[in-house]
């Protein structure tokens, strides 16, 4: 697999800096990674091996719940904030397959993802992407663009899947999420997957990866506790079976490997504004 070198990165990208979004790319074997993204995705597995099952079952876990949205509820306007890096089986792909009237909005501001998005919807007329920041309510839901492709007086399904734990607490992310959720119409959905601290005998395990990655080129990833989590849902019925590890949220199958301390550390539930 060919991956693109410092020396041939655009000007735009700073290689010397790590990003989110490319970090993850590695995580679940993408390509548009370099160096500096690669060595923080290498210091977890040496403390956690499975690191990259985890990252797929968070990837899977976004494709059910996709899945389930287009066809299971009325809802056919989706906003992927933190979307990273194009892989198989995007938001995008996966809802206009089931419902070809869906309209998706992608929302991120790194530049690598800016590049790799515009491009990967230049054929798309019912999926768009936006680059303003996702701490920002205001700014993404205000988004002039967003909302001119969007009704946003009609049910909108709000995807933040690894976004929150890159939000130190300073940032309030439970305010942020009360923010979005007050501006949603009545009948939207809104999906969270997150670090997760289970109190129990992996907390060492999460608050060394917290440390791992706070120490990093990255400089995030919270581990936060089920309270933590069901905070960000405040005021949202929960679909069952609540927040729980990712890989058992509704799974397509049996677990056929044995189950991995690491899978047990990113939750993800989804909640409806009634």
């Amino acid at each position: 697999m060919n991956r693109p070198t410092e020396e041939s990165a655009p000007a735009y990208i700073d290689t010397s800096k790590a990003s989110i979004a490319r970090v993850y790319d590695y995580a679940i074997g993408g390509k548009d990674n370099y160096e500096i993204d690669r060595e923080i995705v290498e210091l977890v597995r040496k403390l956690a091996p499975e690191a990259s099952q985890a990252a797929l079952d968070n990837r899977a876990f976004l494709i059910r719940v996709a899945r389930y949205l287009a066809t299971r509820t009325p809802i056919t306007q989706f906003l992927d904030c933190g979307s990273g890096l194009p892989t198989a089986e995007n938001t995008h792909q996966v809802v206009q397959r089931l419902r070809p009237e869906a309209k998706v909005v992608y929302v991120d501001n790194d530049p690598t993802v800016i590049a790799h998005g515009q491009a990967l919807l230049e054929d798309s007329e019912r999926t768009i992407f936006s680059s303003a920041d996702i701490r920002k309510p205001d700014a993404v839901l205000g988004d002039p663009a967003t909302a001119a492709f969007l009704d946003l007086d009609q049910p909108v399904a709000l995807f933040h899947v690894s976004t929150l734990h890159h939000f130190a607490d300073s940032d309030e992310p439970a305010r942020v999420m009360a923010e979005y959720i007050d501006r949603l119409p009545v009948g939207s959905a809104v999906v969270i997957a997150h670090f997760f601290d289970p109190e129990n005998e992996d907390t060492a395990l999460a608050r060394r990866l917290e440390e791992i990655l706070s120490r990093s080129p990255m400089g995030s990833g919270y581990f936060r506790t089920l309270a933590q989590l069901e905070s960000f849902f405040a005021g949202l019925e929960m679909l069952e079976p609540g927040i729980v590890p990712c890989y058992r949220w509704w799974p397509d199958g049996p677990q056929l490997d044995p189950e991995q301390p690491m899978q047990r550390c990113v939750a993800g539930g989804v909640g409806f504004k009634r």
